[in-house]
């Protein structure tokens, strides 16, 4: 982590994080849709067992790295919640459910 020495600089660096975030959760928005190609039903896509695997696993390493576990998983489960429903969309289109 790079030191800072002004309020500026901290804006700067907070600026770069938040550009790379949003292109990270692109890259994982693109990554949804190519999965809906794979999965036979709307159940599939829900993919319960597989969101509660991502959750546990965030918040988990969120405690690892002592940032809040709630805010985290609260980001993930709206994130995620938002793709799902991307990605039934996306089902229904190709699979002419």
């Amino acid at each position: 982590m790079k030191k800072c020495n002004s309020l500026k600089d901290v804006r700067q660096e907070i600026d770069k994080i938040d550009d790379a975030l949003v292109e990270l959760i692109a890259k994982r928005s693109h990554y949804i849709h190519q999965a809906a190609k794979f999965k036979n039903s709307v159940d599939e896509v829900k993919a319960t067992e597989r969101v509660e695997f991502i959750k546990d696993k965030v918040r988990a390493r969120a405690i690892e790295l002592d940032v809040s576990p709630n805010m985290i998983s609260e980001l993930f489960t709206k994130m995620i919640n938002e793709m799902v429903e991307d990605e039934i969309a996306q089902f229904r289109d190709t699979s002419g459910f």
